[in-house]
């Protein structure tokens, strides 16, 4: 049976000095933070997902963006190297707790860099953002980690945003998703449908037609309930300050045979 397990690692102390690139800074609330982040982990549970929380990296101001630290295809996940260098000590943690899983752990190693965050999986195809974070010898590199899995590596160029999950995620149905205006080639995906909202391209598979999704985008919920998908929405305003979303603060392991 397919598994349904979330990494999630608990907010730094830090957190208000995460790095910003594309917004102005503005103020965290931290102690809202760290309840906006336990509301989305319950979130994961009562729609049936196993949360498994990584060891605390309190140094590392950036750390609850676990997404940007591993990539998971079927049984591996390749390590990433980080673009920005600061982050590099997050994900140290997250491969010990992706190797006790039984992954198959692998690694971006230099010049590559990549982020996580670039990577959004569609069936067998992972489009890989090339832009701020991830350079070319990253996207090489996890072509080569994983095109004999049966994936085909599609290069994305991002320069509007910091990810390329900042702008796009994809539907149950693998129609992608993305808000025109910061979308660099809309005619790269073979389905993609526009949404009136920023934040609203942002959304979490939870299995069923439900979708995890920020509460920041209501009439993309809207549009998206009409299509008799099911919202499921989490305020996580804190961490939109520092261009997070929903994507950013969990890893999802969907296909480790257990």
């Amino acid at each position: 049976m397919p598994s349904q397990k979330a990494l999630i690692r608990r907010p730094s102390p830090r957190l208000a000095e995460g790095l910003v690139t594309h917004i102005e800074r503005e103020k965290v609330d931290v102690d809202l933070a760290v309840e906006q982040w336990e509301a989305y982990a319950e979130a994961l549970r009562t729609h049936g997902w196993e949360t498994v929380e990584v060891d605390r990296a309190d140094d590392c101001p950036d750390s609850v963006f676990v997404e940007d630290a591993v990539v998971v295809f079927r049984n591996v996940a390749p390590i990433s190297r980080p673009g920005a260098e600061s982050r590099r000590a997050e994900t140290a943690g997250v491969e010990e707790a992706v190797a006790r899983l039984g992954c198959s752990v692998n690694w971006i190693w230099e010049p590559g860099t990549l982020d996580g965050g670039d990577v959004l999986k569609v069936g067998d195809t992972v489009y890989v953002g090339r832009g701020g974070r991830t350079n070319a010898a990253g996207v090489q590199q996890l072509r080569a980690a994983l095109e004999p899995l049966g994936a085909r590596v599609v290069a994305v160029p991002v320069n509007k945003v910091l990810h390329l999950k900042s702008v796009v995620t994809a539907l149950p149905d693998g129609t992608v998703i993305g808000h025109e205006p910061l979308v660099d080639t809309p005619s790269l995906f073979p389905r993609f449908l526009p949404v009136p909202e920023e934040s609203g391209a942002h959304v979490v598979l939870l299995g069923g037609g439900k979708l995890l999704m920020a509460a920041s985008a209501p009439k993309t919920a809207e549009l998206l309930a009409g299509l008799g998908l099911e919202p499921v929405v989490v305020d996580i305003s804190e961490f939109e300050k520092l261009e997070g979303c929903v994507t950013c603060l969990s890893v999802r392991l969907r296909e480790l045979y257990v």
